[in-house]
């Protein structure tokens, strides 16, 4: 499978999701963004179209608390811990998880593990 393929094929389950996960003010939309070296996670009201929230391994706040590689395991289950306690300051209860297209599996799964362990249900 060719990149563009595999890009292409993406895209299209992540359009097919969207038409039913959709993220409310009181429930918002837990968007992962994952590149080769790097994730980013959003908190996104649907109904306003605006994101509430952010985090990246790319921000200097994570790669101090965190040095060394950002587009691991280890590195995504951070970030998951980081998303949990900016969700508790927004005041954020409940989300629905938006895995954007990719597998269940690897970074997407240790991210979406961590935000359940920081007390943020789906």
């Amino acid at each position: 499978m060719k990149i563009a393929d595999k890009s292409a094929a993406r895209w299209k389950r992540q359009r097919r999701a969207r038409q039913t996960i959709k993220g409310t003010a009181a429930r918002p939309r837990l968007c992962v963004f994952r590149s080769l070296k790097h994730l980013y996670v959003q908190f996104i009201d649907d109904d306003s179209g605006r994101s509430l929230g952010a985090v990246s391994t790319r921000k200097g706040s994570f790669r101090e608390a965190f040095p060394g590689s950002a587009g691991n395991i280890k590195a995504a289950a951070a970030l998951g811990k980081l998303a949990g306690e900016l969700a508790k300051e927004l005041k954020i209860e409940t989300v629905v998880f938006d895995r954007g297209g990719y597998q269940y599996h690897g970074r997407v799964k240790a991210l979406a593990e961590a935000v359940r362990a920081a007390g943020i249900k789906f």
